[in-house]
This record gives C-alpha cells, sequence and structure tokens, in this order.
C-alpha cells in the first residue's frame, strides 16, 4: 500500500473540516443578522447606532 491513501486522505479530510466551518460561520452569521432586524423591528437600537433625534434633545 502506497502512501498516496493517507496524503489523499488527509487532504480530503482537511477539506472537508474546511467547508464545514465556513458554512458554519456563514449560516451563523445569516442567523445573527436576522436576530438584529428582529430585534430592531421591537425598537431595541445597538448603542453603535446613530441617536435619534428625539434623544439628541434630552441632551
Amino acid at each position: 500500500m502506497s502512501h498516496a491513501f493517507y496524503v489523499i486522505g488527509s487532504y480530503l479530510l482537511t477539506a472537508g473540516i474546511c467547508f464545514g466551518l465556513t458554512t458554519w460561520v456563514y449560516l451563523d452569521g445569516r442567523a445573527r443578522q436576522a436576530e438584529l432586524k428582529a430585534l430592531e423591528a421591537q425598537g431595541i437600537r445597538r448603542r453603535s447606532a446613530q441617536p435619534s433625534s428625539a434623544q439628541d434633545s434630552k441632551a
């Protein structure tokens, strides 16, 4: 048996892990964006967002 089996297998395993991690990060990012949109629809804003005009008058 040659070493090619182990080399090819390790490359396939590494490619599968990289693909899995990339997919997980992408899907998780989409889920977080959906959560942010839902919170903003409820009126909850991020601290980094620009203040609204009602908040400007209080300052």
